[in-house]
């Protein structure tokens, strides 16, 4: 009976976004959540159904005014992302100071992002980590968005999985992880920045969430029958996030 009690109260989610590719495909999947809980990109209700408003506590934080704020962590080692996520349609609903960002990059170096640019940042994330997760009644666990195959979301995303393990033991770690693929390339490190990242997915991720770069682009070409799928790549992929997520919401 008391593990039951334990399992109801454990409900919020912290959710991390690493890097370009975690970042841009995280801006898509915080659109479809404001959306299907009738949230606007001021952050106040504006929804049709009290349903809307049920299980909102785990993804989002009822701050002053009746605005309800994402529990996300952006971090990124350059800040070129972020500032197309503040200057985007949803880019105001964010705590300004979750946006944790660097200025060299990690130079899709998998080494980078894990010992050198990403450890000097590491601390500033976790900061912000700590803070989100002492706004939890009760904490149920972190999901992360990267890619495996860039500097910042395989280097730095791993770190901080590992950091967040060591700190949080007994909470759920769950990861969104982009593999890159030979047909699908921007440069020629990545098989190794994803060999290097899925030892690390292996030792501290409770669940991982394969996604193949590939596999993802020909759905865009052949089944939904897109030309350029850049853009509506994140929105199909974000849409399947937030199917899945759903579930921990329950």
């Amino acid at each position: 009976m008391g593990s039951q009690l334990l399992l109801e109260k454990m409900r919020e989610i912290l959710h991390i976004q690493a890097g370009q590719c975690g970042n841009q495909i995280g801006g898509k999947f915080w659109e479809v959540m404001c959306d299907e809980h009738g949230i606007d990109p001021t952050g106040k209700y504006n929804g049709n159904s009290h349903l809307q408003l049920e299980r909102v506590n785990v993804y989002y934080n009822e701050a002053n005014g009746g605005r309800y704020v994402p529990r996300a962590v952006l971090m990124d080692l350059e800040p070129g992302t972020m500032d197309s996520l503040r200057t985007g349609p949803y880019g105001q609903i964010f705590r300004p100071d979750n946006f944790v960002f660097g200025q060299n990059g990690a130079g899709n170096n998998w080494a980078k992002g894990h010992y050198t640019e990403g450890a000097e940042l590491i601390d500033s994330v976790l900061d912000v980590v700590r803070k989100e997760a002492e706004n939890c009644d009760c904490l149920q666990g972190f999901q992360i968005c990267h890619s495996l195959g860039g500097g910042t979301g395989s280097g730095m995303g791993t770190l901080l999985i590992s950091k967040i393990r060591e700190e949080y033991p007994d909470r759920m770690m769950m990861t969104f992880s982009v593999f890159p693929s030979p047909k699908v390339s921007d440069t020629v490190v990545e098989p190794y920045n994803a060999t290097l990242s899925v030892h690390q997915l292996v030792e501290n991720a409770d669940e991982c969430m394969v996604l193949d770069n590939e596999a993802l682009y020909d759905i865009c070409f052949r089944t939904l029958k897109l030309t350029n799928p850049s853009f509506q790549f994140n929105c199909k992929f974000s849409d399947d996030l937030t199917y899945y997520v759903a579930k921990l919401s329950i």
